[in-house]
């Protein structure tokens, strides 16, 4: 894998679209289609959103997704909508499942009610450091591994979060850091949950509150894994520069030494790969490059593929975030290329669920940029296949799935149609 210069040629703006008719657009294409309304040319628009010329022809294009609310806010601003639905449209449910899960109302009241009074105001008793560890453990298992996960994950959270610090209030000695280790990564784990279920800003309360834990007890490895769940959620959020900024400060921070444990070692890997995402989309591919061949070494020092701390780090995951380089900068036939040297784990193997259908999700993308429908359809099957809960939850797949139904081949109509129903893009 190397860094690359590409000569990409920018379709015409209006090429392929029905200026009268912006209800069949994708959301990048509504984007193009109101920005022109307004006469406002790419640099312009992306320089007030902050982002560069560059992200916004990329996101134009379909080549890259918009998930954060907040930036189709200031996109719609921007253009003087008052409507920022008109951007999204049917294909893009940025709540993802709707109205708010059922699960957080309970778990906002845990991460709203200071520390002190959980397992006093509610209900939770103190266990012992292993104890309390194994029950996170568990709650991890089945968020990672599970088909069905959100439900019986989300009715845990409230009650662990009251578990873990009734049981840091009578801890003390090895004890108490095992607990504190607990608890990091529980709150690790209200992240990615919170994440996946539409509640970005309660995500990063969690991220923060467990990365000022982490950094009081001064182990670089527990401190890089924290930065890095925080550097996931600014990346989605769309705070790009901000989360490479981070992911850098704390690769210098927390370089391991020769003796440098495999926890240590996968979330500074981790961290590399954090900087990758935030890098490409932040318009910075030959940094992304960089950082990509750097978590490589650390891949091969650690030489087996892993989910320490939850990572998923190890020389597989470092493959498929090359697969995701190339697609972002917009070299799909190289992702495709890239992803051919990449064995996909099997359900429930040494990945979780959620990074090996996000891989899936990636390569389904890569496909539809080539215009390639049976591939494009073929990898919805294997993402149906692997996660029937999990492929509601992509953009991505909204849009691809919106995209076939407009041109449905006979032989593709019968199981898109199912497929489209599943994930909501038919009534």
């Amino acid at each position: 894998m190397r860094s690359r210069t590409l000569g990409i040629e920018c379709p015409h703006p209006t090429r392929g679209i029905h200026m009268s008719n912006p209800p069949v657009m994708s959301s990048g294409q509504r984007i193009r289609y109101y920005r022109m309304k307004s006469g406002k040319s790419q640099a312009a628009l992306a320089g007030r959103v902050r982002r560069s010329e560059d992200w916004l022809s990329k996101v134009e294009r379909g080549v890259i997704e918009i998930d954060s609310l907040s930036m189709f806010i200031q996109i719609a601003r921007e253009l003087g909508m008052k409507n920022v639905g008109d951007l999204t449209g049917s294909a893009v449910d940025l709540s993802l499942s709707g109205p708010e899960h059922p699960s957080v109302p309970a778990i906002r009241r845990g991460l709203n009610t200071p520390p002190s009074f959980l397992g006093l105001g509610l209900p939770g008793d103190a266990l012992t450091g292993e104890q309390l560890g194994q029950r996170v453990v568990e709650a991890w298992g089945i968020y990672e591994t599970e088909r069905t996960r959100y439900e019986p994950v989300g009715e845990m959270l409230p009650g662990l979060l009251a578990e873990a610090y009734a049981t840091l209030r009578v801890a003390s000695g090895e004890d108490e850091l095992d607990a504190t280790r607990a608890l990091v990564s529980l709150l690790h784990l209200h992240q990615v949950f919170l994440r996946r279920v539409g509640e970005r800003k309660l995500s990063l309360r969690a991220a923060d509150r467990a990365m000022q834990i982490a950094d009081e007890t001064g182990d670089p490895a527990l401190i890089a894994a924290s930065v890095w769940n925080v550097c996931g959620i600014l990346t989605s959020s769309g705070e790009v520069a901000e989360s490479l900024d981070l992911a850098r400060q704390t690769i210098e921070h927390c370089r391991p030494g020769d003796d440098a444990s495999p926890e240590h070692l996968s979330a500074y890997g981790a961290l590399h790969l954090a900087g990758v995402i935030a890098a490409v989309r932040d318009s910075k591919a030959p940094t992304a490059w960089d950082l990509l061949h750097a978590a490589d070494d650390v891949a091969s020092r650690l030489g087996v593929d892993g989910n320490l701390f939850h990572t998923s780090f190890g020389p597989t995951n470092v493959a498929m975030h090359g697969v995701h380089l190339a697609a972002e900068e917009g070299d799909a036939v190289e992702a495709l290329r890239l992803a051919d040297n990449v064995t996909v784990p099997e359900p429930g193997g040494v990945l979780p669920l959620e990074r090996t259908t996000r891989y899936l999700v990636e390569v389904m993308h890569a496909h539809r940029l080539t215009g390639d429908d049976f591939g494009t359809l073929h990898m919805l099957r294997e993402i149906m296949m692997a996660s029937p809960e999990e492929i509601r939850y992509f953009p991505l797949v909204r849009e691809a799935v919106q995209t076939l139904l407009k041109r449905p081949r006979p032989m593709m109509r019968r199981e898109l149609h199912t497929i489209a129903e599943h994930v909501g893009v038919l009534a």
